[in-house]
């Protein structure tokens, strides 16, 4: 899908938005019935990625979130020095993959806004550091992407966003 067909597609949902928090929880229903949910900072209007995980703290949890620049994950829970990874693109898979020279961790992972635009994924744009036992990944965005979510955020102003009280309800 190409840039312009993924924007008319996200026009065309029915968006609902709650503020909560100081993030911006927004539902998308698309005509073909497909849902999707995004969280974003209410200030910088930055996606924020979920924590997938908090079962055990020992283990590494993984989280996405982007930046202005940049599509960003974090692992945490990861103690190895630097040059324990490997971080790279696996452009047939359209994915990355993340894993330790020790064989402790392995991770594959794609970013759906590059399929949604049908873009290939670029090595040159990936890049990785470590710090506090997390390891963050981040793939600098493709100026097109950066266009549609420039659009985006133009449509998500006009919607009208409900906003929660926090469990304080009003009897009438």
């Amino acid at each position: 899908m190409a840039v312009t067909g993924w924007v008319e597609s996200l026009r065309a949902a029915e968006k609902t938005a709650l503020l909560q928090d100081g993030r911006r929880k927004v539902h998308y229903l698309f005509p073909d019935g497909k849902e999707m949910a995004e969280e974003y900072d209410e200030k910088t209007s930055e996606l924020l990625g979920p924590v997938m995980s908090w079962s055990c703290l020992l283990q590494p949890i993984f989280m996405r979130k982007d930046t202005k620049m940049s599509f960003q994950w974090r692992i945490r829970n990861l103690p190895y020095p630097k040059d324990v990874y490997s971080v790279c693109v696996a452009p047939k898979e359209r994915c990355i993959i993340v894993k330790t020279t020790n064989k402790k961790y392995y991770k594959k992972f794609s970013i759906p806004d590059l399929d949604r635009f049908q873009l290939p994924l670029d090595d040159s744009l990936l890049s990785f550091a470590h710090a506090n036992c997390t390891l963050i990944i981040s793939y600098q965005k493709p100026k097109e992407v950066m266009v549609a979510e420039s659009e985006l955020q133009k449509e998500l102003k006009k919607v009208k966003t409900a906003h929660s009280s926090d469990g304080d309800c009003k009897t009438q």
